[in-house]
């Protein structure tokens, strides 16, 4: 380990398949990626102590917790400067939690996320990441790497609630849990594995609670036709999966002659109620979020990353001085929006660089239609209901979740196209980008595909099952026909995937590549207790699972 720069496995795309050493397939720096480790170890001091304590988290520790797990995920923030700024603020919160221990009498762990000094010198600079991977032992490493990149999944999709005033003490006093038997070095494989099946458990919550968030905000999704083609005014484009930063937008940029575009997992914007009243929300520019290098230098316009999805930009990118951040993503050289205390974005620099640029050039034409998330789909449940007793609806396959730049990813346009008509695809996620687009047809007028929206709202299919389990009286919500073949590339999909099992479903395969960061002894474990699988074939799936 310590011949290597740095060492990252998190993500679907990591080199060669067992973990990036030199720089990140991401674009991520060596340097970056020590500073990461760092931020890592230091919020697991956090929340180690914070456990310690019995009593709940104040604000600032929870909205830390939240922003350095966020700030680690994959393609979300390569700016060093703002890496280093929320490790001196976790020092600083570390030390007062120490200072709350000792007045309360409190004997701390002495585990060395704790009692290190937590001093940025202090760090090992020949790069052997902090943590996890310290322990020799393959499989009770695989388990803690399971429940931190599961634990900064939830973290992500907590971080987008609370910024709609949704907050749960019981989710961030189990984070903290969850970090504190992360960071035992004694901690044994049934401790190691109920942590991981807990942290499904907690997923589920923070998915519900950012749905509510969502919907109480913004209305339930509904059937909508979204344009993917252009207008003539100058555009902004918004990507990522906060709602609340677009919102922040549609409302400052409501009468200035400036269009809003979403990208890639914003899409689901357009499904809201209260953000598509906004007529100047036109369409959706481009495709997955690894298409971006190309369809940003055609967008003309100024570009705002409210999350993670970054792809760093070429040195002869003609965009680069007109993408903006916010919240925990970050790049180097461009300019970061803070949040006001109330929360809301000033984005009238944005505005400002809109105004000076051209309308963007038309990549596409058409529309895509989703706004299926479960209360839609509970509208329609008759139909739906009635397809599957006439037969008319043989099967549903969920395929939701992440896209990527690798070839062997064109497997889901394939399957897709492949699949019979009379099975209905369940999609959410930037995974849906691979045939969103096709002309799949409908059954009886309900479209092949179905778009609950972003990664998140894998939740909803979630919710579907378990009515559909009531409605047809099924024991199990296995006995259904419903088959899950999920494409997975960061740590949102893990917690997805964690909070599925969680809810019961088996055999679920995800692809294009089984996760580095699980263990031979820890697959035998999954694929034995929930059929858990890789992909195959096209065709041999499809005979398998569908036929």
């Amino acid at each position: 380990m310590t011949d290597n720069k740095m060492f990252c496995f998190q993500c679907q795309e990591t080199a060669k398949g067992t973990g990036c050493t030199i720089k990140g397939v991401c674009g991520k720096e060596a340097t970056t990626s020590r500073w990461q480790d760092l931020l890592l170890s230091v919020v697991r001091g956090v929340a180690t102590i914070q456990h310690s304590l019995g009593e709940k988290a104040s604000r600032e520790v929870a909205d830390f917790i939240m922003d350095a797990l966020f700030t680690t995920i994959t393609n979300a923030n390569f700016d060093d400067r703002s890496i280093l700024n929320k490790i001196d603020r976790g020092i600083a919160i570390k030390k007062k939690l120490i200072e709350r221990a000792a007045s309360l009498n409190i004997t701390l762990p002495e585990y060395r996320e704790v009692v290190w000094g937590g001093e940025k010198a202090d760090y090992n600079a020949e790069g052997e990441r902090e943590g996890v991977m310290r322990n020799e032992n393959a499989d009770l490493r695989s388990l803690k790497e399971l429940a931190v990149l599961g634990v900064k999944g939830m973290a992500a999709y907590y971080e987008h609630a609370s910024h709609l005033g949704k907050t749960d003490d019981e989710i961030v006093d189990f984070i903290c849990k969850a970090l504190a038997v992360v960071t035992n070095p004694d901690a044994d494989m049934n401790t190691l594995l109920n942590n991981v099946l807990e942290t499904g458990k907690f997923g589920v919550a923070a998915m519900a609670l950012l749905d509510k968030a969502n919907t109480e905000a913004f209305g339930n999704p509904e059937l909508t036709a979204v344009n993917i083609g252009v207008g003539k005014n100058p555009g902004i484009l918004i990507s990522g999966h906060d709602l609340r930063d677009i919102e922040d937008l549609l409302m400052q940029t409501e009468g200035t002659g400036i269009d809003v575009y979403t990208h890639s997992e914003m899409l689901p914007a357009h499904y809201y109620p209260q953000l598509k009243k906004y007529k100047h929300l036109v369409g959706n520019y481009g495709n997955a979020w690894w298409k971006q290098k190309e369809e940003f230098e055609s967008f003309n316009g100024p570009i705002v990353f409210t999350t993670n999805c970054i792809v760093p930009p070429a040195k002869s990118a003609n965009y680069a001085d007109r993408v903006f951040t916010t919240n925990s993503a970050g790049f180097p050289g461009w300019k970061h929006i803070a949040a006001s205390e109330n929360g809301h974005k000033d984005f009238s620099e944005v505005i400002a660089v809109a105004k000076t640029c051209e309308a963007p050039q038309e990549i596409e034409s058409g529309e895509i239609i989703g706004g299926f998330a479960h209360a839609q789909v509970f509208a329609l449940a008759d139909k739906v209901v009635e397809a599957v007793k006439s037969g008319a609806i043989r099967k549903f396959v969920v395929m939701s979740g992440c896209d990527g730049r690798m070839k062997s990813r064109s497997y889901y346009e394939e399957f897709a196209k492949a699949l019979p008509k009379d099975v209905v695809i369940l999609t959410s996620g930037c995974a849906k980008y691979r045939y969103n687009k096709l002309s799949l047809g409908d059954i009886n007028g309900i479209p092949r595909v179905l778009d609950a929206g972003q990664c998140n709202d894998s939740y909803s299919w979630a919710v579907v099952a378990l009515k559909l389990k009531e409605i047809f009286g099924a024991n199990d919500i296995n006995e259904l026909p419903i088959f899950f073949n999920i494409a997975w590339y960061e740590q949102k999909a893990v917690i997805v995937l964690l909070s599925l099992l969680h809810l019961g479903i088996k055999n679920i395969h995800i692809g294009p590549t089984l996760p580095a960061f699980v263990s031979e002894g820890v697959l035998k474990v999954l694929i034995d207790n929930f059929g858990l699988a890789a992909n195959s074939t096209v065709e041999e799936d499809i005979q398998k699972y569908v036929m």
